[in-house]
């Protein structure tokens, strides 16, 4: 199909991995076609433009090229890093840009705000990739909820076991790290998690407390006799973080894919040698907690907690729902949910149901299909998306207060916090 026939034209603003699973996905669909891709990295924008058929004069090394363009399609991906998204998605707004906007909206909940503000003003869809929203599992639980067969909810506790290889990938070496290059982890991660909460809660969020550290990732449980690099260090044969053992077994795919698109190990192992990957885990320049807790206080009276941690060997999330009837528990990574009804006593045993959520058809349980899906309807059909910008930017103010909370050891009121983020907009 050439542009001139297409009915949606798309933009790609970062071309690593999470831009590429949303545009890869959307390409494929019948009567929409990414025109042109921004990415700094050469050999992303290249491997982006080769997949998506992208012509050679529509890939840009900067966002300032893709706009002096002025408007050539009807939405942009933008799935740059965190601290770009205002710059450009305010950008994009002016020139009429509809987006899919890869979470966080922004690290400051003031520029949140001002996005939703001016996309609202300029009647334009901007919707927050929360994908656990579409997952087949929390949907699932969200039905069982709204269903009312086991009461209203009282409490909720959910924990996010990231995996320890894969905070040492993305938070301690790459490129959230640090708060100020990016966001905190509380903010990066687990805006996903506030927002499932506040969908599942069905209520906004009155007050949040929090605490956490950077607790194991740095110099001072670094080994004996180690050094910055694993390619120099005497102690990497023993040690569980060494960047050849974290890789070399995954050559070719995530998350040795974001060092080198190459399936070779000898080409990583040479890529290692200089690459940020290959630092000691110990003394790097990360500050981002590795380990934090957060309690919630909803209007309705329900509270909520919620567990971030990287140390976990896996990689998913459990959850157990409280409701006045009886509770759900929950696993995604084994797509199990247990529904479980009281009983008048201990004696004649309760009711419980066990559900098989189908295993997903897309990462992140299935939510990277699901979001992409509803974005194409709404540019087709013109209709609000479940994770429009309006849904979602309370999330991050829950995330911003929890940070600081953490650093400043007090319970912050949350209407008081919006009060004050409305007079920095």
């Amino acid at each position: 199909m050439s542009e001139e026939e297409c009915a949606v034209k798309i933009v790609l603003i970062g071309a690593g991995q999470r831009g590429r699973i949303y545009a890869d996905y959307i390409a494929e669909k019948d009567g929409i076609q990414v025109v042109a891709v921004v990415e700094p990295n050469d050999a992303r924008r290249n491997a982006a433009a080769a997949q998506l058929g992208i012509a050679g004069d529509r890939c840009f090394s900067s966002v300032e090229a893709l706009w002096a363009q002025g408007k050539i399609a009807d939405a942009a991906i933008i799935a740059s890093m965190d601290r770009d998204h205002y710059a450009q998605v305010m950008k994009a707004l002016e020139l009429g840009y509809h987006i899919l906007l890869e979470k966080p909206i922004s690290p400051d909940p003031a520029e949140c705000m001002d996005i939703l503000r001016f996309a609202k003003k300029r009647k334009l869809h901007v919707v927050v990739c929360h994908v656990l929203r579409y997952t087949p599992f929390f949907s699932r639980i969200k039905e069982i909820l709204d269903s009312g067969r086991i009461g209203r909810l009282v409490s909720v506790r959910l924990d996010e076991n990231i995996g320890n290889f894969h905070f040492a990938h993305s938070f301690v070496r790459g490129n959230w790290r640090r708060a100020e290059l990016a966001s905190p982890s509380i903010m990066q991660k687990s805006c996903h998690d506030m927002d499932l909460l506040n969908w599942l809660v069905g209520a906004q969020a009155k007050r949040v407390s929090s605490c956490g550290s950077l607790h194991y990732f740095k110099e001072s449980n670094a080994p004996a006799g180690s050094t910055d690099r694993c390619a120099t260090c005497p102690a990497e044969s023993a040690c569980r973080f060494s960047a050849y053992k974290s890789y070399l077994p995954a050559a070719g795919e995530w998350p040795a894919a974001v060092i080198t698109p190459s399936a070779d190990p000898e080409a990583l192992r040479k890529e290692l040698e200089h690459s940020p990957y290959g630092r000691c885990v110990y003394r790097c320049d990360n500050d981002v907690c590795d380990q934090q807790v957060v309690a919630v206080e909803y209007e309705g009276g329900q509270t909520a907690s919620f567990n971030m941690s990287a140390f976990t060997n896996r990689m998913n999330r459990t959850i157990h729902v409280m409701c006045e009837d009886g509770e759900i528990f929950g696993d995604d990574g084994l797509h199990e949910i247990e529904v479980i009804s009281f009983a008048s006593n201990q004696v004649e045993g309760y009711q419980s149901e066990k559900i098989y959520v189908p295993e997903p058809r897309s990462g992140h349980g299935g939510g990277d299909a699901g979001v992409a899906d509803d974005f194409i309807s709404l540019l087709q059909d013109d209709r609000p998306a479940r994770s429009e910008i309006g849904m979602s930017v309370d999330s991050h103010v829950m995330a911003a207060a929890a940070e600081l909370s953490r650093a400043t050891g007090r319970t912050i009121d949350l209407d008081a916090y919006r009060c004050e983020l409305r007079k920095e907009e």
